[in-house]
């Protein structure tokens, strides 16, 4: 099932290219009602209760996508036609793209009302005091993070698990997304939900940053720079994670990220990244495309990822039946020895 499996995650991604996210019906839209739903159930200002809260909501389409692989393991169109479906869903890189390209029209027409406004649709930070460049900004960063978060590492998951890693992955991150944040409510109750959203994307975000300065010339930029920055700023981020998107980012663009940041209620300074002046609204169009070509990039990996489990199950499989056949040769080697030296089966006088 590893080459359904690989081209389930081509195909997924292909829609999502084309198609965008579902305009109806978003299945993690419904899974995000669902989860609200169990945490006012569970909800207790402790750890204990957010830990468990996040194990049954993950839990849950785990063993929903383990069940679906299970059903189909016979039934290669099925289970392509599954892992496409649940590919397209949880990719969000076309609507990342296009909200890039639509604050760069913004900007470009000077309606800072209408980036503002915008900008929700992209990341938490209040808008209202923010002008262009740090609208830029606030955008190109959250393209540099989103690419992991919402391209990369879904099909990472899928390209190394399939099905489970696919909706356990998009679970994780959405809860990342509700309760993960730091807040009163949420401060202890949403430790284990960002914790395991920062474990599954340790991976992934390195993968995202090494492809970025690959990829930099999509953007005019220079591979050999992007590593220097991404090098030398990648540990300067808060998040374990983020960092290593947003130093690479900068690299590949020659822009400086990274300085004041401000959310509804409370405000946060980071370190720069990048050398170079802030972001403007042709860097916004430069990192659509960087994000464009991580994420083909990506769909290639994971495709590879796929397949090498078809490899690694025949491989292990094989070393049963070689351990068989080396027990049988040996037993026969005894039993001819036993005999005077003739085959086994080919003794004269029966």
């Amino acid at each position: 099932m590893a080459g359904a499996d690989a081209a389930g995650l081509v195909a997924g991604y292909l829609l999502d290219a084309v198609l965008g996210d579902p305009r109806r019906f978003h299945p993690v839209a419904g899974f995000g009602t669902a989860a609200g739903t169990l945490e006012r159930r569970l909800y207790r200002p402790d750890r204990r209760s957010g830990a468990a809260f996040t194990a049954l909501a993950v839990g849950g389409p785990a063993l929903a996508g383990l069940a679906a692989a299970r059903a189909t393991r016979r039934h290669p169109v099925a289970r392509a036609t599954l892992v496409a479906a649940a590919t397209w869903t949880v990719l969000g890189g076309r609507t990342l793209r296009r909200e890039s390209r639509i604050m760069a029209g913004h900007l470009d027409n000077g309606d800072l009302p209408s980036a503002r406004g915008r900008l929700n649709h992209l990341c938490g930070r209040d808008p209202s005091t923010l002008d262009a460049s740090e609208l830029a900004r606030a955008t190109v960063e959250s393209v540099a993070e989103n690419t992991s978060d919402a391209v990369v590492a879904p099909l990472f998951w899928g390209g190394l698990v399939g099905l489970p890693g696919l909706l356990a992955y998009r679970a994780a991150n959405t809860l990342d997304a509700m309760v993960g944040h730091r807040s009163p409510r949420y401060e202890r109750f949403g430790t284990a939900a960002a914790r395991l959203d920062d474990a599954l994307n340790l991976l992934p975000s390195r993968l995202t940053g090494l492809l970025t300065i690959a990829l930099a010339p999509v953007a005019g930029g220079s591979p050999r720079e992007t590593l220097r920055v991404w090098r030398r700023d990648r540990d300067d981020h808060p998040s374990p994670n983020a960092g290593q998107c947003e130093s690479a980012m900068a690299g590949a663009l020659g822009v400086r990220l990274g300085g004041r940041n401000v959310y509804f209620g409370r405000s946060e300074v980071r370190a720069f990244l990048g050398d170079g002046p802030r972001p403007a609204a042709v860097h916004l169009r430069r990192a659509a495309r960087v994000s464009g070509a991580v994420g083909a990039a990506a769909t290639l990996i994971a495709a590879g990822l796929a397949l090498s489990r078809r490899h690694a199950a025949g491989f292990a499989g094989s070393r049963p039946a070689a351990r068989l056949a080396v027990r049988r040769s040996a037993a026969r080697l005894a039993a001819s020895r036993a005999f005077g030296g003739l085959p086994v089966g080919r003794r004269s006088g029966r």
